[in-house]
């Protein structure tokens, strides 16, 4: 993360709650075959616990079970001009929050699994309202249980949690406001959003 605390964003509560929002995060591993990756959506199944499932496939799910991992998950990042900031001798920079969420894995059995991928749906199946929401009752058993011969589902128990929330902190904040209103001009409405209403 980045090493200038003025950007350090320590709040657990937050930082689950912004991954829980986005729900999709890049997945790291050392493996026997070097450092591997995996984009994945994914659900918190209690505090400190993530669950998700990749295809059995995926160079890294052989090797994850009782590794440690690294999930992270990015938000709303962007070139910052220094043209914006209205000071003299500033230089380009980029804006960006993000969260780092390390620890243990473990496999998921079926039955856990199972309940990962309806805990998933349900959880994007409700931002569609007032659609009515998908579920797996939807779906013949004998195509779900092709579906699982063709997916591992993993629990990851954080024990370290990252955040950077690199905002324009560094700056004053009428400085750090106006630059806010470019990005707004620009279409970058959620990273001028996160730089008025800064992270805690």
């Amino acid at each position: 993360m980045h090493p200038n605390p003025a950007f350090r964003w320590d709040d657990r509560e937050a930082l689950t709650a912004f991954a829980q929002a986005i729900g999709f995060g890049t997945l790291f591993a050392q493996t026997p075959d070097g450092p591997r990756v995996a984009h994945i959506p994914f659900t918190w199944t209690d505090e400190g616990r993530i669950a998700f499932h990749i295809a059995r496939g995926n160079g890294i799910a052989r090797h994850l079970n009782g590794a440690t991992a690294l999930l992270v998950v990015n938000g709303p990042d962007g070139y910052v001009s220094p043209d914006w900031y209205g000071i003299d001798d500033q230089v380009p920079t980029w804006n960006y929050v993000a969260a780092e969420f390390e620890g243990p894995v473990t496999m998921l059995d079926e039955a856990a699994l199972l309940a990962q991928i309806d805990a998933l749906s349900a959880q994007h199946e409700a931002q569609l309202a007032p659609k009515a929401p998908w579920t797996r009752d939807k779906v013949d058993p004998a195509m779900v249980s092709k579906m699982l011969s063709g997916i591992r589902g993993y629990e990851l128990r954080v024990t370290a949690w990252r955040g950077t929330a690199k905002l324009g902190q560094n700056k004053a904040e009428e400085v750090r406001l106006r630059t806010a209103d470019a990005l707004d001009e620009v279409g970058n409405r959620a990273l001028a959003h996160l730089m008025r209403e800064l992270p805690q």
